[in-house]
């Protein structure tokens, strides 16, 4: 399965956030990229996991998003 995440970096964190749109709540972070990148998939394993144990399994989503920046 692929989920889109958003990475951010936190500056009084020292560190990156992650977050999974799809997923409310599912959120993770990491002192580097990689270490973000690691424990946001350990916890969308948690989240699928735990949605699963109570009877919501989750449905993918045929969504097409595009995240840009825009200077205004």
């Amino acid at each position: 399965m692929k989920f889109q995440v958003i990475f951010t970096f936190d500056p009084e964190y020292q560190g990156y956030v992650a977050e999974v749109p799809e997923l409310p709540g599912c959120v993770s972070q990491g002192k580097t990229l990689d270490e973000a990148i690691e424990n946001i998939k350990d916890a969308i394993r948690g989240y699928l996991h735990v949605q699963a144990k109570h009877g919501k399994p989750y449905v993918a989503k045929e969504l097409q998003t595009f995240i840009g920046e825009v200077l205004v």
